[in-house]
């Protein structure tokens, strides 16, 4: 009696720990299904490099390497480019343009001439400071300070987390899947096999969202840089290869995606052709119907549903898109493919042997889809092989050179 009292207490006390970790999980939701996206996104490169070392740390920083490069290549041109714009906005003759535009309205030299009397006055007499009343103005600007040091703080610590989360899932994940097997879960059974299903579709969806992303950032590129060539004197797309990339970059943001791009810079054409000639309006109307139909409705609408889900319906991949953001969030555009593939892979394997539990349980779809090339791609080395246990007998269980598809941790 003491011995099944122990027991229970073990097994509340495990309940209680499970509940505290799922509070946690969905307290700081956006940042674990943003680490668990970067997981599924580097994943295929860490198995290509843990081909060519032994050391599965040094495949994962090799990846995450790979993997950031791009991103911080593209920031880099970025900043230049922002740098350089700078550079030539403040030449004389740009200044000169912006002062004979704004001479009807605001009188520039007079206002620069009564802050450099008021600095002078200052530095004479620091004295004068409390009369100028700097203090509301002093106030705003701190707290505008502290708010965005607090921001992006906070984001900075949740882009650690994600990376800390991504970084042990691809190192130590096949030791939490093995655990798993040995405790809790039948390998070959229902759960094992739903896990897999899960995974696999997982992979497929996330990793669309890149291969969706890269293609709307060539698409975006090559359209610009092609309508630059049709663009009036005066009037054209600043780094038209640039801002197409971006464009593919932002679209990984939900609901507003590549308008954070083609908006701005459709405003900004809008401004530039009223001020050289308002005869080419033409350009920035043609640049806006282009950036909406070619490069944002076309990759969203038709082209994600695809890459993202092989196995899953067309329609139900879009529904989780668009709403996905709608419900949660910045992060709904993961977490929405992430909740229809645990429902679907839950109604497509798990209820049916709800219903019946002595039909056998299979993962057809997961058979058919995993080719030899595949298979050798997630195989890892002989070095790591011991790691892992054997196969699934022959009754239809997951083939053991398909870590990829085992690592459900």
């Amino acid at each position: 009696m003491e011995f099944r009292r122990g027991r229970v207490a073990l097994w509340v006390l495990a309940l209680f720990l499970l509940m505290v970790l799922l509070y946690l999980s969905w307290t700081y939701v956006g940042t674990v299904i943003l680490g668990l996206f970067a997981y599924y996104v580097t994943r295929p490169v860490f198995h290509r490099m843990l081909h060519r070392t032994s050391s599965r740390t040094a495949a994962v920083a090799a990846s995450l390497l790979l993997v950031a490069l791009p991103v911080m290549v593209l920031i880099g041109w970025t900043l230049i480019v922002a740098v350089r714009a700078l550079q030539d906005f403040g030449s004389e003759g740009t200044l000169g343009q912006l002062e004979d535009a704004l001479a009807p309205y605001f009188d520039i030299e007079a206002s620069v001439e009564g802050l450099q009397t008021t600095a002078e006055q200052v530095i004479a007499n620091p004295g004068q400071l409390n009369q100028l009343n700097l203090g509301n103005i002093t106030t705003n600007v701190v707290d505008v300070l502290s708010t965005s040091a607090i921001i992006l703080l906070n984001g900075a610590l949740h882009m650690f987390i994600a990376l800390v989360i991504v970084f042990y899932l691809l190192r130590d994940g096949h030791r939490i899947a093995d655990w798993a097997r040995d405790t809790v879960i039948e390998e070959g059974g229902v759960v094992d096999t739903y896990l897999l299903a899960v995974d696999r579709d997982l992979k497929n969806v996330y990793f669309g969202n890149i291969l969706n992303a890269l293609f709307t950032g060539l698409l975006g590129a090559v359209t610009y840089t092609l309508l630059n060539v049709f663009s009036p004197e005066g009037v054209a797309i600043p780094e038209a290869a640039l801002i197409g990339l971006l464009a593919g970059a932002a679209s990984l943001i939900p609901v507003i995606g590549i308008k954070l791009i083609w908006v701005p810079v459709g405003l900004y054409l809008v401004g530039l052709s009223l001020f050289v000639d308002p005869g080419t309006l033409w350009f920035p109307a043609v640049f806006i119907g282009v950036s909406v139909v070619v490069v944002d409705y076309i990759p969203d609408q038709l082209l994600r549903p695809y890459v993202s889900g092989r196995s899953l319906h067309v329609g139900a991949v879009m529904i989780a898109y668009t709403l996905g953001p709608l419900l949660f969030g910045w992060y709904g555009i993961f977490l929405g493919p992430f909740v229809l593939v645990v429902v679907f892979e839950f109604a497509r394997i798990v209820f049916p042997w709800l219903i019946n539990p002595d039909r056998p349980v299979t993962d057809a779809d997961s058979l058919a889809e995993t080719d030899e090339s595949e298979r050798s791609e997630a195989a890892e080395p002989a070095s790591d092989a011991g790691e892992r246990e054997s196969s699934a007998d022959s009754t239809g269980g997951p083939d053991a050179t398909d870590t990829d598809h085992r690592e459900t941790g």
